[in-house]
Parts: structure tokens; C-alpha cells; sequence
């Protein structure tokens, strides 16, 4: 099966606790891996001021990872991403494209 390197940034919601916080990495960490893929790092920035508000929210949570994940995932890795209560933003990009 073919895998490619993708870099994922989501922000999450600011009034979480870093429970919460930490909940809502891992169940991300484990979609990717559902889907076949794997995190090969993981940057928590931790909590930043968002350039405009985002559903009513000033800040947020910057969490950005290194994956590997097929092609042909990617697409149902940003709808569960999409549908989260928690998490306010995200982008999925191929590095150095």
C-alpha cells in the first residue's frame, strides 16, 4: 500500500482542560492509526492567540504532527476532523508542496 508524508495542524478549542486537551489528541492519534496510518511526531505549541476569532473563540490550542497515511484516507481523516466539537480549525498538507 502506498503512504505518503502529510503535516496536520489542528487548533482546539481554549476552554478545554489539558485532560480534555490530551483526550482529544490521542482519539486523533487513533483515527489516523484506524486508518492505517502512523504519527512520526507530534509539536504541542500549546496555547495561542487565533488571527481572528473563530466561533466566537480569541485562542486556541496548536497541535501539529507528522503522519504517514495513504492517499486515499486523507479525505475521511478530514471529515471525522471536520465533525469534531473540539476541534475549531485544521489543514492537511503534503510537505514541501
Amino acid at each position: 500500500m502506498d503512504v505518503r508524508d502529510y503535516e496536520l495542524m489542528y487548533i482546539v478549542r481554549p476552554d478545554l482542560t489539558e485532560e480534555q486537551l490530551n483526550s482529544v489528541s490521542e482519539r486523533i492519534d487513533a483515527l489516523i492509526g484506524r486508518l492505517g496510518g502512523e504519527v512520526t511526531e507530534k509539536n504541542v505549541w500549546g496555547k495561542r492567540r487565533l488571527a481572528y476569532p473563530i466561533n466566537r473563540h480569541e485562542e486556541g490550542y496548536y497541535i501539529v504532527e507528522q503522519l504517514r497515511l495513504a492517499p486515499g484516507r486523507t479525505q475521511e481523516l478530514e471529515n471525522q476532523l471536520r465533525i469534531s466539537d473540539d476541534v475549531i480549525r485544521h489543514i492537511l498538507v503534503r510537505p514541501g508542496e
